[in-house]
Formats: C-alpha cells, structure tokens, sequence
C-alpha cells in the first residue's frame, strides 16, 4: 500500500538542486552575478536603466526627504531593475525556443516590454510624489 510520499519536486525537476545550507546560498549568489553580468554584457535595455540607477539612487539618498521617502523613491529605481531582468530573461527563452514569428511569441514579449514600461512610469510618479507631493 502506498503511503502518499511522493519524492521532493526538486528531484523531479533538476538534477542541479541538491545543496543545502552555505553551498546553496554560495551557489546562488555566483548565479545571480552571473544574471547580472549576462544582462549588462546582452540587453541594451538593462545597461541602460542600470546606469540610470546609478545617477538615481544616490540622488535619492542626498534628496532632503525623510527615510521612508528615500526608500520609495530608491525601490522604485530598482524596480525597473528588477522587471528588465524578468523581461530579458522571457525574451531569452522566447528566442531560444524559436526565432520564427509567433503570436504567442510576440504577445510575451509585448507584456515583458509593458511590465518595463509600468515600472518606468512607477518611478515617475514615486519621485514626483516624493518630491512635489
């Protein structure tokens, strides 16, 4: 009779999920540069909004507003961050499955794009609230 245990998703999913514990974490962060890297080295976009980050974020930090005002306006710089790496990396598996046009394929990638530019417009607005609100 079978007891209801299943074996853990991880050992179904990916042969690569088997650290725990420092490995794990140390793992992850070598992964997240790596992310990190690839987006620089690949996606304009991303060079882009990293270097706006860079003028932005410590603009924020020398703004005279309170902390909480800082943090909104610093969150909503890595924000856009945050979504251009989610957007490039749709874009990647979009194009590694098929370079052929695809409505799909095209709808993806246009919701990817939208996500970005919500986020943009989200930094806008924190910023003009923080600072004129």
């Amino acid at each position: 009779m079978e007891t209801g245990h299943a074996s853990p998703p991880s050992e179904k999913n990916s042969p690569f999920k088997g650290k725990t514990g420092l490995a794990r974490i140390w793992n992850a962060f070598g992964y997240s540069l790596a992310g990190l890297s690839a987006a620089y080295r690949h996606e304009s976009a991303f060079r882009q909004e990293a270097w706006l980050a860079l003028i932005l974020i410590p603009t924020a930090l020398f703004m005279p507003v309170g902390g909480l005002g800082k943090a909104l306006m610093v969150a909503s710089v890595l924000l856009v961050l945050m979504v251009e790496l989610l957007n490039s990396a749709v874009e990647a598996v979009v194009d590694r499955v098929s370079l052929e046009h695809h409505e799909l394929a095209k709808r993806a990638k246009d919701i990817g794009s939208a996500a970005v530019m919500i986020s943009l417009v989200d930094v806008a607005a924190v910023w003009t609230l923080v600072l004129f609100g």
